[in-house]
């Protein structure tokens, strides 16, 4: 059953209220809590580094588009799109890019998306054999096909799209209006660093992406009293475009002005909200960022998990990747954040504590902090973080025994703050998925050298230099033999210096055919039988 939108937003409205008056702060609590937050906020923000390295990758993703189409006259331009150019990104953040062509008024089809990141996997695979990248890995059976790789020298991860202005237009929106008032900037990027330790954080597990996170948190602030952002209809009454956008956002500078609620109360609102809807999502409940206020919507006559309307396509539901198991453990860590905070506000759980329960690995755990919490003279313990695969768990909030504190030493998703490099591009623990790739590895991708230390990335070293590329496309350089499949690298024989390699320039390895140049790399050169290349071309790509 369906609510009429008058009847379920009066009803939401309510329920929030209701649960607002049963929820305790005190203002000394308030005041430690928002500097544990600002803590936070200031040490998991990115370095000048993280930038400069990103810029540098996306240089090297534009000199391979040069190199891939620089004789047909229509070379595209790779762009940065997402977290980073929204500035809600942080160290291990992914990359995520668009490759773009000129003629934006052809509507460039599925396929042709397809042919296009084939053509950049040439490519990447040639580097992957040198141990400069890793886990080239395209996914072609998703909505927007995707191609990923980790660059071995930083360890980010990049996600290459084709013509996706859309993301880069609602990046770039997202930014601006960020400036009108810092609060929506540090809560967007707090609520996911949070969301990332509680392993919510992923539409590719059916939990919420990052833009279902910020438009939860920019629809809470737009619907506080009095209100701390516009509602982006009016934002975008000139047009939707960046420009009109930066435009129109002078007429609300200040807007939230009188609006003085600090960043640790608007964090407790905002789950004090999402806690007393949870059971209205099924009854066709939407938050609308685009009107400001409750929407009754459904999606094809659907209703979903989770709805949060996207702003510039309001046909979208940007938490659609939300599953019906998932919604139940996205709930379960919102009470358990809610009930550490409410525990942190009655005395009854320290700062220490409460940092690592919130924000994981990026808050290191202390031993002795005091994990138990005492209520009527007895100690229980708050569920365990880790709850993804614990059905035993279910009843979220009862306490355990008196005996069993909250374990201090747990395992983490590699999607942790500190977890290593996505499992999606191949990685798992230290080990090489085989995944759709019909068992063809190489053990030395993204191998470290010999003295334990990383692997050399010139991707990561300073500025680049393009000299040379005009000779990058070498017989060697990603082109097929004849059958459409990647080069057979075991039948070239090449010279190899018998230097070890110590950091080359971008130069060194992509800009010059002599192969004498190219790094050193420790392969065990066994790549699978071409029946197996072909196989993965025909199953992996033609997935769309």
């Amino acid at each position: 059953m369906v609510y009429h939108v008058k009847v379920i937003r009066k009803r939401a409205e309510r329920l929030e209220r209701k649960r607002m008056q049963n929820n305790k702060v005190h203002a000394e609590r308030l005041s430690a809590f928002e500097e544990l937050l600002n803590e936070i906020y200031t040490v998991c923000r990115p370095k000048p580094s993280d930038y400069e390295v990103r810029r540098d990758l996306i240089s090297v993703f534009n000199e391979i588009a040069k190199d891939i189409y620089g004789h047909s006259g229509n070379v595209p331009v790779v762009e940065e799109f997402g977290s980073f150019v929204m500035d809600l990104f942080h160290s291990k953040s992914d990359l995520d890019l668009s490759v773009n062509f000129d003629n934006s008024s052809v509507k460039i089809t599925h396929e042709k998306k397809i042919q296009t990141l084939r053509k950049f996997a040439r490519k990447l695979y040639a580097l992957q054999r040198y141990g400069h990248v890793s886990g080239v890995h395209p996914i072609t059976a998703a909505k927007v096909p995707i191609l990923k790789v980790v660059d071995c020298g930083t360890k980010i991860e990049c996600d290459i799209s084709v013509e996706n202005r859309d993301g880069v237009s609602k990046s770039k929106i997202i930014h601006m209006i960020c400036s009108l008032d810092e609060r929506f900037q540090k809560l967007s990027f707090l609520m996911k660093a949070w969301a990332k330790a509680q392993n919510i954080n992923s539409s590719r597990d059916k939990t919420l992406n990052s833009l279902s996170v910020i438009l939860l948190v920019a629809f809470h602030l737009q619907t506080r009293n009095p209100p701390i952002l516009p509602p982006f209809s009016a934002i975008l009454e000139d047009g939707s475009d960046p420009d009109a956008v930066a435009k129109s956002l002078h007429k609300f500078v200040n807007y939230g002005k009188r609006n003085k609620e600090s960043v640790a109360e608007l964090l407790v609102t905002l789950l004090v909200k999402l806690l007393s809807i949870e059971k209205l999502w099924s009854k066709g409940l939407c938050a609308s960022t685009y009107e400001a206020s409750w929407l009754s919507k459904t999606w094809d006559s659907k209703v979903c998990c989770i709805s949060v309307e996207d702003f510039t396509d309001r046909s979208q539901n940007a938490a659609r990747a939300v599953g019906k198991g998932e919604v139940k453990r996205i709930y379960k860590c919102i009470q358990r954040t809610s009930e550490y905070i409410s525990a942190f506000m009655d005395g009854l759980v320290e700062i220490p504590t409460l940092k690592y329960q919130l924000f994981g690995h990026a808050a290191p755990f202390q031993e002795g902090s005091g994990t138990n919490i005492k209520e009527d003279g007895n100690i229980i313990t708050l569920p365990c973080r880790d709850i993804k695969n614990k059905e035993d768990q279910s009843k979220g909030g009862q306490s355990a025994k008196p005996s069993e504190p909250i374990p201090t030493k747990r395992k983490w998703s590699t999607e942790g703050w500190e977890g290593s490099t996505s499992v999606s591009c191949g990685q798992s623990k230290g080990k090489w998925s085989t995944e759709g790739w019909e068992g063809v590895r190489s053990v030395s991708w993204g191998q470290s050298k010999e003295d334990g230390g990383p692997p050399d990335s010139p991707w990561s070293k300073g500025k680049w230099s393009t000299k040379g590329w005009g000779k990058a496309s070498s017989a060697n350089w990603g082109q097929s033999n004849g059958d459409g499949v990647p080069p057979d690298f075991t039948q070239t024989k090449r010279k190899r210096s018998e230097e070890t390699p110590g950091g080359t320039s971008a130069a060194q390895w992509l800009g010059k055919s002599d192969t004498k140049s190219w790094p050193k790399r420790k392969h065990n050169n066994k790549y699978a039988p071409k029946t197996k290349w072909s196989k993965m071309q025909t199953g992996g790509w033609g997935g769309s």
